[in-house]
């Protein structure tokens, strides 16, 4: 009998610091040193959310940057990738559509220009991705390329502490920047 109310205040106890004040503290922290991030990353525009830095969407005019394809159409509640392998006819067909659509011919092509990521929320996509588009958006915008190559630049993150990843383009900041050129 004992050590059944000992499990139980501790049971208690566990719960009350890991489930109430752990969570309250960690939340506290990230509301003071980093508030940006805690809060989602939201970027507005014109006092209006338009999205967030963390999360991708998608971009069906021409006159934008193309995110990376998302397995789950970017719907953040139901990350997933596709789990299509190399000999997958459905990933054949779909890369085939893409390089069609898109009309990359014989170019040398970046992966996540074709494929999804893992988590389908991918934000960023590669300096070689964008850099395949621009000529593309500066002749719809009728923007000099150079203005196009400035603005993928100022909008890629670089990897993280310069030992993973790769640097990457962030879709919707190089889009807001492209709609503020005059």
């Amino acid at each position: 009998m004992k050590n059944i109310i000992i499990s139980i205040k501790a049971f208690i106890g566990f719960s009350i610091i890991l489930g109430l004040f752990y969570p309250l503290a960690i939340t506290g922290i990230a509301q003071k040193t980093m508030q940006q991030k805690a809060n989602g990353s939201l970027i507005t525009k014109n006092g209006r959310i338009v999205g967030s830095s963390l999360i991708g969407q998608t971009f069906d005019k021409p006159e934008y940057f193309n995110s990376r394809p998302s397995a789950v159409n970017y719907n953040a509640s139901g990350s997933g990738a596709s789990n299509l392998g190399p000999s997958s006819k459905k990933l054949i067909e779909r890369v085939k559509e893409t390089i069609k659509e898109d009309k990359l011919g014989s170019k040398k092509i970046p992966a996540d220009m074709l494929l999804t990521s893992a988590s389908g929320l991918d934000p960023h996509i590669s300096l070689e991705n964008a850099q395949l588009q621009s000529s593309r958006i500066s002749k719809i915008r009728n923007i000099p390329e150079s203005k196009i190559e400035a603005l993928i630049e100022e909008n890629t993150d670089d990897d993280f502490i310069g030992i993973w990843g790769e640097e990457g383009v962030n879709v919707l900041k190089l889009n807001i920047a492209l709609d503020e050129v005059k």
